[in-house]
């Protein structure tokens, strides 16, 4: 019997108490994504995108010894204006919670957290995976083990592309996940809309990726879905552009010893001041537009359910 400390907002109980739609949200976007106060409007303004579409958003975060199902505009301006919170995935969600501290969700603790409140969609970014390199640091996202275990639909544009994407894709299909490429048949790689890699699974539609979600659950099987959503046309970032700056920023990491946790927030600053800024742009622009997919997802997951 799980007991979880878990604070609900209210509109979000409201939604969950009625088969409503929600689509869980993650922290670490607001206190380790970007500066104050451009954080706090991109945060509003995804929670925006979710209700236009229909749903209810459920910004998820770790605060004065509770994970917060959904958050307050003060709530959210106060995580937006916490430079040490913590960022939080499995390993140490228990801790930040006996300590008291404030703590960012991650891919896999938003997941962890979607599933104690009974959420079923989560859209985010670009989830974790292996890093380049991992052969000898064997540094590999936990976001991944999350995916294999833990029921919830996440929706992002793909792996990081500061990641090695083959790898990923390998240990993915390892770990029994489906990958499924929203709308086209190969994967995207997060700024940009194509990969070179074709995608194990694609779907056109948000109706059968939530009848995918249900099927799972009656056939038992454990863990959730990879829904990899290209980022918009006009957003992207194509990758022989993209491309060079990555490479610049991984040697930089490399010689000033950057490494664990420190890599990704490294590497996605000097990308920024690389691209002057338009990393940036893109990135909220694919945040957007998978806050809008999750939203669909959450909806026809909500209908299906009723038509059972």
């Amino acid at each position: 019997m799980i007991n979880a400390p878990l604070i609900i907002l209210p509109e979000v109980a409201k939604a969950l108490a009625s088969g409503g739609a929600v689509v869980a949200l993650e922290s670490t976007i607001i206190t380790h994504g970007m500066p104050y106060p451009q954080n706090i409007e991109m945060a509003a303004q995804v929670e925006q995108d979710v209700r236009d579409a229909g749903a209810v958003p459920a910004t998820i975060a770790v605060m004065a010894s509770k994970i917060h199902i959904g958050l307050s505009q003060a709530q959210l301006e106060t995580l937006g204006q916490t430079p040490d919170a913590r960022k939080l995935s499995r390993a140490d969600m228990a801790a930040c919670l006996v300590s008291g501290d404030t703590g960012a969700t991650t891919v896999a603790a938003t997941m962890i957290a979607a599933r104690l409140a009974g959420i079923d969609v989560f859209a985010t970014g670009g989830i974790g995976g292996v890093h380049r390199g991992a052969e000898t640091s064997f540094d590999i996202s936990a976001d991944l083990q999350e995916l294999a275990q833990t029921p919830v639909t996440v929706v992002a544009a793909g792996a990081k592309a500061i990641l090695d994407i083959p790898k990923t894709l390998e240990v993915l299909e390892t770990l029994g996940v489906p990958v499924i490429a929203y709308g086209q048949s190969e994967m995207p790689a997060f700024w940009a809309r194509a990969s070179g890699l074709m995608a194990p699974l694609r779907f056109d539609t948000a109706q059968e990726i939530a009848a995918a979600h249900l099927m799972r659950a009656r056939l038992g099987l454990m863990g959730g879905q990879l829904v990899a959503n290209p980022i918009p046309l006009a957003d992207e970032i194509p990758l022989p552009q993209i491309g060079p700056v990555i490479e610049q920023a991984l040697a930089e990491a490399s010689a000033q010893g950057i490494a664990a946790k420190s890599v990704t927030p490294f590497l996605l600053d000097r990308i920024f001041a690389l691209t002057e800024g338009r990393s940036l742009t893109a990135n909220i622009a694919l945040v957007r537009n998978n806050a809008r997919l999750g939203a669909e997802i959450a909806l026809a997951i909500s209908k299906a359910r009723i038509n059972l």
